[in-house]
């Protein structure tokens, strides 16, 4: 005997039931919880002071009177850009960049390579280049002052052993400035490196084989595959480091204060004169502003830049 089921079908016109909307709050309550610490210590800290600092470079401000000070407009952004100061230490700014920036990514991506392919110890050589990147930049400042010291730093005597006389490394507005670039160099190689490190980890091995066999040597392999595949990671490192190029303050500011002749004086170390040696906070303000356009335009630079591979790919 069978049976037969039939199934009840809705009037028409009788309004569908609608499935429960999942709960967005299940998530996002956790979540915001966890984002809450950061965003208001990022809230008082960054944004809360940003927004301050361009308010306040439209005023006479300054740290000895209280209050924002008179209403200047744009009288200090129109100063600076008439101050010779400001363009000298601009143009300082951008040397150390142009003088750090290709060996940070050459070295880099050279020293990489050997790890990459080293057969044993790559531990040890991942560990030795990016050491010096830890420390903090007092203690790097220290340690190459004793090695710019006239008469007595080591650099000196080992030249003077191969009959080469050193110059005045940081004493000579010549010297200063390359010496500067070099102590970063040893500083901050290790970063670039690792990201380059990473890079290399994440081409196949498989391209390499194939190009073996078709006769590539490690020369073409490099120029044909490595160094293509690395487009993305060399866009990111040169970007990188040409932004914290143009930030440059702590090493030049403890070897040598802007020296000699302010021959080193960076553009924040200029903002740091101006507004707690002059005491002038709201035209260091207003160069702060004009700072940080220079440093969104190459921001900007590299957003599209990445956008257009993304693009292409």
């Amino acid at each position: 005997m069978s049976t037969t089921q039939t199934a009840v079908r809705p009037a028409a016109g009788a309004s569908q039931p609608t499935p429960r909307p999942a709960r967005a709050d299940r998530h996002g309550l956790p979540a915001a919880g966890f984002l809450a610490p950061f965003l208001t210590l990022y809230l008082l800290f960054i944004l809360g002071p940003a927004a301050y600092g361009l308010v306040m470079s439209f005023f006479d401000a300054s740290l000895v009177q209280s209050g924002l000070g008179a209403f200047a407009g744009f009288g200090n952004y129109a100063e600076a850009l008439r101050s010779a100061d400001f363009w000298s230490s601009l143009w300082h700014t951008l040397w150390f960049t142009i003088l750090t920036t290709p060996p940070l990514i050459v070295l880099a991506l050279a020293f990489a390579l050997l790890a990459d392919r080293a057969a044993r110890g790559r531990w040890f050589f991942r560990l030795a280049f990016f050491m010096p990147y830890i420390l903090p930049s007092a203690v790097v400042a220290l340690i190459w002052m004793f090695l710019y010291t006239p008469e007595l730093g080591l650099l000196q005597n080992m030249l003077g052993h191969i009959g080469i006389t050193a110059p005045n490394w940081l004493g000579d507005p010549d010297w200063a400035m390359p010496s500067l670039a070099l102590t970063t160099l040893w500083w901050t190689l290790g970063f670039n490196f690792v990201l380059y490190l990473a890079g290399l980890q994440e081409i196949p091995r498989d391209l390499y084989e194939a190009s073996a066999i078709d006769g590539a040597g490690p020369w073409q392999q490099i120029r044909r595959i490595t160094v293509p595949l690395l487009g993305r990671t060399t866009t990111l490192v040169a970007v990188l480091q040409v932004i914290a190029s143009l930030k440059v303050f702590d090493q030049m500011y403890i070897m040598t204060s802007g020296g000699p002749n302010f021959a080193t004086r960076s553009l924040i170390e200029y903002v740091y004169d101006e507004g707690f040696t002059n005491y002038r906070i709201g035209y260091a303000a207003a160069v702060s502003m004009l700072f940080f356009l220079v440093v969104l335009t190459v921001s900007a630079i590299w957003f599209r830049i990445v956008r257009r591979g993304q693009k292409e790919i």
